[in-house]
């Protein structure tokens, strides 16, 4: 066999990537996501501390789209950083450690994600919108 026939080894192109390692990735990126939040809160809590002029500033770029889209990021990350942590933490104590249950328990932080995410924009809106009226 010549060297130009030899097959490939699978990379991303080839290869689907099982669920689980999706989660994992996305866990990570989360979490650097959630570190970046971090860092950018006490800079917020500093603008607005610094007064009136600076207050109207950055409720312009919360309320504008770009910042409701990092809002939203930033909620979504917790949540599914939380979930998946706890997910995390089952797995140390022995359970769920199969690739059935590993799987199963995916998908619940997934749909767990998106209700939870759901629910606290949707409070979020309900209680703004009632506050107006």
């Amino acid at each position: 066999m010549s060297k130009d026939n030899r097959p490939l080894s699978p990379h991303l192109q080839i290869y689907r990537l099982p669920m689980l390692a999706w989660l994992s990735i996305s866990h990570r990126i989360t979490g650097m996501f959630l570190s970046i939040a971090v860092i950018l809160l006490p800079a917020w809590l500093w603008l607005i501390a610094e007064g009136e002029e600076s207050y109207a500033s950055t409720h312009t770029i919360i309320n504008a789209w770009y910042g409701q889209v990092f809002l939203f990021a930033v909620s979504f990350s917790l949540v599914f950083h939380t979930l998946s942590g706890i997910r995390h933490l089952i797995w140390d104590t022995g359970f769920n450690l199969d690739v059935r249950g590993a799987e199963k328990s995916g998908y619940l932080v997934i749909v767990l994600t998106i209700l939870l995410t759901t629910l606290i924009w949707w409070s979020a809106f309900k209680k703004i919108v009632g506050g107006l009226a």
